[in-house]
């Protein structure tokens, strides 16, 4: 009786997946690009949080000044024990001063407190230097990790009509892409090397395609999400949410996802675009993903106190609830999902241990036909994902290759099951600390893995 109704459940959750996928599949495929605007139309500033970042800063920052000539650079030094805050105060005021580089310095004990913290304290300065004499709905800021790579052409896209053209927009996500999808580890065998490649070409794979049509479909919903990397913000609309503390940012470890519910819940539109992008590093460590994706889910269940605000406020549409309260129970029902679902092999296994004459009859067309049934509604939803990767984003219409990519998507999903596991693990022993995601080319840092595992 338990298996069959277990069974049910995961059939009739399978099938409502389907239908999700194949509702966001088909505007996402049918998408064109907008024109741009121009980015001369406002003024741009670069937020880039940074902690022990001295092997990617500088190359960081000069490449900002380089591309970008005219917006200023705000590095946000978060008490960091290597060289980072030396090489941008070099940039800033050295033999070559350039005054479109500024330094924020933060020092304990109020350093090291999130990233959210970090982008505030920008804030706080930004809004000192500009003082009354700006029209603040005309000053963007945009959020850039410290290895961020901008597309030359992501301002003007971002000042097009339907985004920043239009004053009711508060906030643009760009599409996050990987830098390193192309570029095998250096260390490591043979296999390793092909494996830490392939988990990075999946986190491509995850951005480019699902997140981006989920983005996509949430603009008809009203409840496009902000992302830590490629997220560009009005300050005006920061302003109308700091509360008059100077504080727009939140505690929570979902910063960016936190800080685009306070907006709409403000009145503010968001919204995303696929015609520019930026490009940051895909990490070739199974453990540092798991530890990385571990903070996003806990991020998510502690945004889920939001959900009453939500759903008092005006400012969200019935679809845009629904939409929002699905997200925001997603972590939750995954941990279902990791207690519910081997539920069935588990008394299958048993049975046949039991009474072995099972197995026999257990072959019988019907349930070979019920089991081959059970992966492609298990396994469908995620394929898809692997043909459009390899057709619209590789660029190389194989139809194997696709099925590969979305095969090896179906397991990578399936890790968020052990993540959202960690994640409760970690609520349930109090630990909500912020604790950065070290780069590919450093050492682990074992007092860092220790916060956040």
């Amino acid at each position: 009786m338990l298996a069959t109704i277990i069974g049910v459940f995961t059939f009739v959750s399978s099938g409502v997946f389907i239908a999700y996928v194949c509702a966001i599949v088909v505007p996402f495929l049918g998408r064109k690009r907008a024109p741009a605007g121009s980015q001369a139309d406002f003024s741009w500033h670069f937020f880039v949080p940074c902690r022990d970042e001295e092997a990617v800063i500088g190359d960081t920052v000069r490449r900002l000044r380089r591309t970008f000539p005219d917006p200023h650079v705000w590095v946000i030094d978060d008490d960091s024990r290597d060289a980072t805050a030396q090489i941008v105060r070099s940039l800033a005021s050295g033999e070559s001063p350039d005054p479109f580089v500024h330094l924020v310095s933060r020092r304990p004990p109020h350093a090291r407190t999130g990233k959210g913290d970090a982008l505030n304290s920008a804030y706080q300065q930004l809004a000192t230097w500009l003082g009354r004499h700006e029209h603040w709905e005309k000053v963007i800021v945009g959020v850039v990790d410290a290895d961020g790579v901008l597309a030359p052409d992501c301002l003007d896209v971002c000042a097009a009509g339907h985004l920043f053209g239009d004053s009711s927009v508060g906030a643009v996500q760009l599409e996050v892409r990987m830098l390193n999808r192309h570029t095998p580890p250096s260390a490591g065998g043979r296999w390793q090397r092909w494996a830490a490649l392939k988990l990075v070409q999946l986190q491509d794979m995850e951005f480019r395609t699902a997140i981006s049509a989920v983005q996509h479909s949430r603009a008809y919903a009203g409840t496009v999400a902000m992302g830590g990397n490629g997220q560009f913000t009005r300050m005006s609309a920061l302003r109308t949410i700091d509360r008059g503390t100077g504080q727009p940012w939140r505690g929570l470890l979902l910063e960016d996802y936190e800080l685009g519910l306070h907006l709409l819940m403000a009145g503010w539109r968001t919204a995303a675009t696929s015609d520019s992008y930026v490009s940051q590093e895909g990490l070739y460590s199974l453990r540092r993903f798991v530890t990385q994706r571990t903070r996003w889910g806990q991020g998510t269940m502690q945004c889920a106190r939001y959900l009453p605000s939500i759903w008092r406020s005006s400012h969200f549409s019935e679809l845009g609830v629904i939409e929002a309260s699905y997200y925001l129970i997603q972590p939750w029902l995954q941990l279902i999902g990791a207690v519910v679902y081997p539920v069935p092999v588990a008394l299958l296994l048993g049975a046949v241990i039991r009474d072995p004459a099972m197995l026999a009859g257990a072959a019988s067309m019907r349930t070979v036909f019920l089991l081959l049934l059970f992966v492609a509604i298990s396994t469908g939803p995620f394929v898809v994902w692997g043909i459009i990767y390899q057709f619209r984003c590789i660029g190389r219409p194989n139809l194997l290759a696709g099925i590969g990519y979305g095969l090896a998507f179906t397991l990578y999903v399936g890790l968020f099951y052990v993540t959202s596991l960690r994640a409760v693990y970690r609520m349930m022993r109090g630990r909500h600390g912020w604790a950065k995601t070290r780069r590919n080319a450093e050492s682990f840092n074992q007092e860092e893995v220790a916060v956040e595992a």
